[in-house]
């Protein structure tokens, strides 16, 4: 309903959100009218956004924040709803006379994978049309990954994020299998990330809004809170949390505003980051930064028994650059603390609890 969203607009404005960086109040699916009106517009349901789209927009924006919205590359939306198959043009000057910034356009009643295609490109160039900024969140790769490799460089040149792998959900072995998933696909979807075009490990609403960070709800403890936030900044991923603003802990609220770990994720150089190396329990990802910096995590797969220590060579980083001739390493999460100067020969050992992650910044 409007009045959440009014309230989630108060909360991001009010307890540092949006000064944090989170600007887009988004929009999931249900939100329209079972019909489009007398003139084939899409049009809000009257009971629950009884102001309309614009209205709502125009207070979303008179906070300093941006509003996205959800249609459907099909003829019909995932709930049923009116989707923009042959309304590619029409819906995108409704979204921008609404004031909208920021559009999810999803993949269900396609009908074929040429029609995707076909449909994600034009909403693309009729989004462009209007004139108006509009962040496009395509789910192209997603409906086509399983029947045919994504032309990613295609996919680039229309979308400015895309969905790679199926809904977040609120629990461990979700974000693990996101984590697996992306590893084992590096080689085809880290070299396409860059300024402009971001690969999104989930775009999916889990309760309102704004792929997901699904800490400050139930389904994590706190070291995988710390994992999927480390591993979302390594991944370049867009942060669009999806949980109630409020009632969040304190601690899932420093997590989630954590200024470190938001500057690794928005690091202007635009590089996404990769698994280098695996043994037994533990990955080292690492990921380039602007000012020959990188990311690096240390992450923990094992769920049981008490926190293990994991060696490796500075040598590992950055192709034998990272390190070289000497470099300094600061500790970001789970807590903020320096770990001093190191040689390029240096090995560090870093004590990681099960299921968790050492992120640092050498």
């Amino acid at each position: 309903s409007e009045r959440l969203f009014t309230e989630m607009a108060d909360v991001m404005a009010a307890e540092g959100w949006r000064d944090a960086g989170y600007e887009y109040v988004c929009i999931d699916d249900c939100w329209m009218a079972p019909r489009r009106d007398e003139h084939g517009r899409l049009q809000a349901d009257p009971k629950r956004f009884p102001s309309g789209i614009r209205k709502l927009a125009d207070y979303v924006h008179s906070k300093g924040l941006k509003l996205g919205i959800y249609s459907d590359v099909g003829n019909k939306t995932c709930a049923g709803f009116p989707g923009s198959y042959n309304y590619y043009d029409l819906d995108a000057q409704t979204f921008a006379s609404w004031g909208v910034d920021l559009l999810k356009f999803d993949g269900c009643n396609s009908g074929t994978l040429e029609l995707l295609a076909e449909g994600y490109r034009r909403m693309s160039l009729a989004l462009n049309k209007t004139g108006r900024s509009i962040v496009y969140s395509c789910e192209w790769p997603f409906y086509l990954r399983p029947v045919q490799q994504p032309n990613y460089t295609e996919i680039k040149q229309y979308c400015n994020h895309w969905r790679n792998f199926f809904d977040v959900y609120d629990s461990w072995r979700s974000i693990k299998s996101i984590l697996d998933w992306t590893a084992l696909h590096q080689d085809s979807i880290v070299k396409i990330a860059g300024p402009g075009g971001w690969n999104d490990p989930d775009m999916a609403s889990i309760f309102v809004f704004l792929s997901q960070l699904v800490i400050g709800n139930f389904g994590l403890s706190w070291d995988q809170s710390v994992t999927q936030m480390a591993m979302w900044a390594i991944m370049a991923a867009p942060l669009f949390m999806s949980n109630d603003l409020r009632h969040i802990s304190p601690e899932a609220k420093r997590l989630l505003q954590n200024k470190e770990v938001i500057a690794i994720n928005q690091d202007p150089l635009g590089k996404q980051g990769y698994q280098i190396t695996k043994d037994k329990n533990f990955e080292l990802w690492e990921r380039p930064l602007s000012g020959r910096a990188y990311a690096v995590a240390v992450l923990n797969q094992q769920e049981i028994g008490g926190p293990q220590n994991f060696t490796f060579s500075l040598t590992f980083l950055g192709n034998g650059l990272a390190c070289n001739p000497a470099c300094s390493v600061r500790q970001v999460l789970p807590a903020s603390r320096d770990w001093g100067v190191y040689t390029w020969v240096s090995s560090l050992s870093v004590e990681v609890n099960p299921t968790g992650t050492v992120l640092l910044k050498v």
